[in-house]
């Protein structure tokens, strides 16, 4: 029997980015933001359809000019993923994606002009039922606070954020998330702590300019995940000097480690030593590389001798522990198949497909069962 252990999750409002449900008791979101220039509308529904199909619950796109909303508006033609406008000062350019369909408005109300212009935007969004992301950053805190504390600190990112949470609550507008990054782990963590005990709304985590690739996921995995282990946080984006869809990816594997999200495989493999008696590493890599399409989720260990081995691999719905002259497959805790470490990839392959059609189909069926009976005929 596996050993459990039970996040509680900090009570949230349920708020909808397109059709994605954001807070409350909905799974965790896993969001990434475009790098390609918005105008250029090819690339950047290329882009948007690669994140879709790594598994991107939400995606940011930037809209730093008119121009750049009209190209969003034949993006949002293209593609089905929820869009949210990353969008700074210029309330014209709000009103132009919201007119056009976009799902959520990352814009700080505080710094879009006067009260008439903060009004409009919030009047169009009430209307058409489009929420809004606050995103302080401690890169671009106001001036004044910067003179207040002198330097960005967990405490001027929560003031900054509940100026503009004020101004939304002034204006009877409740439909928003917030956010408050900085690239240092434990200001950030900081901050979220204070702003998850003064407001309701959900809470979009994330590490701003974590890094490169590897630096950047294990500063994004230490952070999120403390945060996430005290129930804080509704979604998640993980910021990268790298592919978008890296950042998908290591978004999904955070939420798998701590149990919030169960989506494709879950890989237990060893570290390999002299004892393997196949090539763990390169199998790995043919694996994650031939099986990440996989949505399902499914456990499957890759041990490369018989000293940890059958633990791991009866604990998971696949394994296979290396041992002489051939290695042994387990399936569901009992021994199954020998396969020699030439075929073993190929052999894996084929019956990881397997049982992933097969709880496809079990699931499929579950939810056709639960479906009123006039729906079905």
């Amino acid at each position: 029997m596996k050993y459990e252990y039970k996040i509680n999750r900090r009570v949230s409002k349920k708020i909808w980015v397109g059709k994605v449900p954001v807070g409350g008791d909905s799974p965790i979101a896993v969001q990434s933001m475009t790098n390609t220039e918005t105008c250029d509308v090819d690339a950047t529904v290329a882009q948007i359809q690669a994140l879709e199909k790594a598994g991107a619950d939400i995606v940011r796109v930037s809209v730093p000019s008119l121009e750049a909303a009209d190209a969003f508006a034949l993006i949002r033609r293209q593609v089905s993923a929820p869009l949210v406008a990353d969008i700074h000062f210029d309330h014209r350019i709000a009103l132009k994606v919201m007119a056009v369909g976009v799902d959520c408005l990352r814009i700080n109300p505080g710094n879009i002009g006067k009260e008439d212009k903060i009004r409009e935007v919030i009047s169009m969004a009430k209307d058409n039922q489009i929420p809004i992301r606050i995103g302080v950053n401690a890169g671009s805190l106001e001036k004044e606070l910067q003179r207040k504390y002198g330097e960005p600190n967990p405490e001027a990112l929560v003031e900054s954020a509940m100026r503009h949470v004020d101004i939304l609550d002034r204006l009877n507008f409740d439909n928003f998330k917030v956010s408050l990054k900085a690239s240092d782990v434990f200001m950030t963590i900081a901050a979220y702590r204070q702003i998850a005990a003064q407001i309701q709304q959900p809470l979009h985590l994330g590490i701003t300019e974590a890094g490169g690739f590897r630096s950047g996921a294990v500063k994004s995995a230490i952070g999120l995940g403390l945060l996430l282990m005290e129930g804080i946080g509704d979604t998640i984006r993980v910021s990268l000097a790298a592919d978008p869809v890296e950042e998908v990816k290591v978004g999904f594997d955070i939420l798998k480690s701590l149990r919030l999200r169960s989506r494709g495989i879950n890989f237990i493999a060893c570290p390999s030593c002299s004892r393997q008696n196949f090539d763990v590493i390169k199998t790995m890599n043919d694996l994650e590389e031939r099986l990440e399409d996989v949505r399902v989720p499914l456990d499957v260990a890759v041990i490369g001798c018989f000293v940890n081995g059958p633990g791991e691999a009866k604990e998971a719905d696949i394994g296979v522990t290396g041992a002489s002259p051939s290695n042994m497959i387990f399936v569901d805790g009992k021994t199954h198949t020998k396969v020699s470490s030439a075929e073993l990839t190929d052999q894996l392959e084929r019956m990881i497909r397997h049982r992933v059609e097969e709880k496809q189909r079990l699931q499929d069926n579950l939810i056709v069962s639960s479906r009123p009976l006039e729906e079905i005929a």
